[in-house]
Order: structure tokens, then C-alpha cells, then sequence
């Protein structure tokens, strides 16, 4: 893996590329925001910013979100996929909010993946984006980005997490998760637009990868 200060390095390089990058969520409060991105999984932010109006024009705070009739609720957020098993993470989310939390998000990694449908990920999306508290969000374009370019190994959300923690600064954390996710999904996609990536060819280890592979054919 790359030292921390190429890490670092190319995270900046990534930040020019993506000037004002942060989640492409729509929200206003911290309990929107985790709404939304229970919402996301296994569906787009674009989706999921087509169904949160109507959702927090219902329902929204967690007291009222606790309230939500189940069929209700499942017809409003329909179109984000899984509907059934996030409509009950909703609710459950929401009521565990108002009975031990006071309707508030805490602003705490254990007390937030306590909640019912809410992982690392999503608990380091709000902490990060929300509640001002470093977090570094790790989905499968961080996992992809990060591998190729060679700032993180393995296929463990939690192990590059940590990996990528312990070579940045922690208030850059989310903004590199930020850039990163955004790397792969315009540039870094599954299959690669190398020739638009402005990063130097010998900072990435997928592209050093591919250029050298004709010149191995050649001596064989």
C-alpha cells in the first residue's frame, strides 16, 4: 500500500478533481440524512432524492416516524427497492431514537450501529456529514477505488476503513470518502476510464498494472 503522504497526496489530487465533494444526499437535519441513506442501500442517491420529500413531509422526526403506519410508509419509499425490510428498519430506527435517545441521532458509532438497519457505513456517513464527527464511509467504490489505486487492500469494508484511517488525517476522513466515491462513479467505474483520470499514471497501481502487461507479452 501507498505511504500515508502519497495517500494523502492523491486524496488532494482527487479534491481538486471534486471541488465541494460531499454526499449527494438530500437533507436538512442529521435524522433526514439517516433516513436517506438506509434508504440507499441496494438503490441510487438519485432514487432515494426522488422518494425523501414526500417521506419527511409524512413523518418528519423520529417521534412521528415511530408513528408510521407500516403499509403507508411502504407505499412512499416503494420505488428505493426492499421496501418491506426498510420500511421496518424505519420504523424501528425511529422508535428506538425516541425511547432512548430522546428523538435525537447520537453522535457516537456504537450508539448509532445499535439502531435497528444501521451498519459502519451508514453510521459514518452521518457522523461525517451531520454531526461533525470524522467518519469515513467505506462502499463499494471506496473498496474499488482505493484497491486499484493501491491506497488499500482486501475486500473488508472495516479493514480499509482502517486502512485508509490510519494514513489520513481525521479531518480529511470524509472527505476522502467523498472523493472517492465520486472517482468511481464517473471515472473509476467498474471498467475504467483511464484516459480521463488525471492522476499521474505511476500513482495508480491498476494503471502501472495495464501499461506494463504489452510489454510483458512482448518478451514472452
Amino acid at each position: 500500500m501507498k505511504s500515508a503522504a502519497a495517500t494523502r497526496r492523491i486524496i488532494d489530487a482527487l479534491g481538486e478533481l471534486y471541488p465541494g465533494a460531499t454526499t449527494e444526499l438530500n437533507f436538512r437535519t442529521p435524522f433526514e440524512l439517516l433516513a436517506a441513506t438506509m434508504l440507499s442501500a441496494q438503490s441510487t442517491d438519485a432514487r432515494v432524492n426522488m422518494v425523501t420529500p414526500a417521506l419527511f413531509a409524512r413523518f418528519p422526526h423520529a417521534p412521528a416516524l415511530a408513528r408510521a403506519d407500516t403499509k403507508e410508509l411502504e407505499a412512499i419509499i416503494l420505488s428505493t427497492g426492499f421496501f418491506r425490510q426498510k420500511a421496518k428498519a424505519l420504523v424501528g430506527m425511529a422508535t428506538l431514537l425516541v425511547e432512548q435517545h430522546g428523538g435525537q441521532v447520537p453522535a457516537d458509532m456504537d450508539a448509532l450501529t445499535a439502531l435497528p438497519g444501521v451498519g459502519r457505513k451508514t453510521a459514518n456517513v452521518v457522523l461525517g456529514h451531520a454531526l461533525g464527527v470524522p467518519g469515513l464511509p467505506v462502499d463499494r467504490h471506496v473498496l474499488r477505488v482505493a484497491n486499484r489505486i493501491g491506497l488499500a487492500e482486501g475486500d473488508d469494508p472495516v479493514a480499509v476503513e482502517s486502512q485508509l484511517g490510519a494514513r489520513l488525517p481525521k479531518d480529511t476522513w470524509t472527505l476522502a470518502s467523498d472523493v472517492l466515491i465520486l472517482h468511481g462513479r464517473r471515472i473509476c467505474k467498474p471498467k475504467p476510464l483511464c484516459d480521463k483520470c488525471p492522476l499521474p499514471p505511476n500513482d495508480c497501481r491498476y494503471f502501472a498494472a495495464e501499461a506494463a502487461k504489452p510489454a510483458r507479452a512482448k518478451k514472452r
